[in-house]
């Protein structure tokens, strides 16, 4: 029995608009551009996009995937439930010289036959959507038989699975049935989601160097005002003080065990491909 067995539609359809909400506050390209942007590139390398294949980035965000498979020659189509990021991505687009389509979608529901493409990717995007078979069924259903999936999602032992382990107790409860983000850094967690319907799969764990913050404090603030995710978190707190400054310290604190004296974390990663059966 998958996720849409058991989650109403209505359901889906509330949970979708509060993610879009969401990830439209703040500033999400700037997360992507100024501090992750390395993360694209070597998924589209790892999965072998090739002049020509049909490509689908799910949760493409502002094309941190979506731009280098294009430029690899890839037909890409840029899915993702919040199109406020497509403009960020559009200009991004056209300052490489990446042509691509941008396409408002939910990874639960995409409108896509299926086999439609010849690789499906999604740079910690997919692992955002809260009922983890869902997404993955969608993955797989929109796959043509021989063709690539490819994911890199946030562990949970790293860097930004223990921030949403920090930000958990501040945070408004999730929708009944919803799963953590950071399941998707796991690797049994992802061969259970895909199954017997994929083979060859490819697994390693890897870190991000990060180098945009100095400090604990930057980092914090700079999360506090581009990430969605926590800025509805200090939302939540919002109107409690003490919580509000216990927030900040969580996350000065989770800082310091990730940031070395010259300032880098590293954020780590699992990065998958697998090829549909």
């Amino acid at each position: 029995m998958t996720d849409t067995d058991r989650v109403p539609p209505e359901i889906l359809t509330a949970v979708g608009a509060k993610h879009r909400a969401l990830w439209a506050l703040g500033d999400y390209p700037a997360v992507a551009t100024e501090v992750i942007p390395a993360l694209g590139p070597v998924l589209v390398e790892a999965a072998g996009v090739r002049p020509g294949d049909r490509v689908l980035d799910v949760g493409a965000g502002s094309g941190n995937a979506a731009i280098p498979a294009a430029l690899a020659g890839g037909q890409v189509v840029a899915a993702d439930l919040t199109p406020e990021l497509f403009d960020a991505g559009r200009a991004l687009a056209a300052a490489r010289g990446a042509q691509l389509t941008w396409a408002e979608a939910d990874a639960h529901a995409l409108p896509y036959d299926d086999g439609a493409f010849d690789t499906v990717l999604s740079c910690v995007g997919v692992m955002f959507a809260p009922f983890h078979q869902t997404a993955a069924d969608e993955l797989v259903r929109v796959t043509r038989p021989g063709g690539t999936i490819g994911l890199v999602a946030w562990t949970p032992a790293g860097f930004i699975g223990q921030m949403f382990a920090a930000m958990k107790p501040y945070a408004p409860a999730p929708p009944p049935g919803a799963q953590p983000p950071p399941l998707w850094g796991d690797e049994e967690h992802v061969r259970t989601l895909l199954g017997d319907r994929v083979t060859d799969v490819r697994a390693e764990v890897r870190s991000l160097p990060v180098t945009r913050f100095a400090t604990g404090t930057e980092f914090r603030e700079f999360f506090k005002a581009a990430y969605g995710p926590t800025i509805a978190v200090y939302r939540n707190v919002a109107g409690d003080a003490a919580r509000t400054a216990e927030l900040d310290g969580t996350l000065l604190d989770l800082a310091a065990r990730f940031q070395g004296l010259d300032g880098t974390m590293g954020w780590e990663y699992l990065l998958l491909t697998a090829r549909r059966t």
